[in-house]
């Protein structure tokens, strides 16, 4: 069985659906077909990760895109280096 995959909006209404606390999880689980522990862990996420939308400058996103920077350096300069060095 392949594994489903949601978009970020998806889990962040049902998260926010369950922080409201109008329904129950379990409710919410039956209503969107995903299991209770995963709107749970949604919830948690939403929650602890909350603070970083009013961090200044938004720093996550900054330091998210300068390790994807750093990723990609690593994997196209160093190859380029080391065939002009073995040349």
């Amino acid at each position: 069985m392949k594994r489903q995959q949601h978009s970020k909006g998806f889990k962040a209404r049902i998260a926010l659906d369950a922080l409201k606390g109008q329904r129950t999880i379990v409710e919410l689980s039956a209503e969107y077909g995903v299991h209770s522990s995963q709107i749970a862990k949604w919830k948690k996420h939403l929650i602890d990760g909350s603070q970083d939308i009013f961090t200044r400058g938004n720093k996550g996103a900054e330091k998210q895109a300068q390790a994807e920077r750093d990723q990609l350096y690593q994997k196209d300069i160093f190859p380029l280096k080391t065939e002009i060095s073995s040349a």
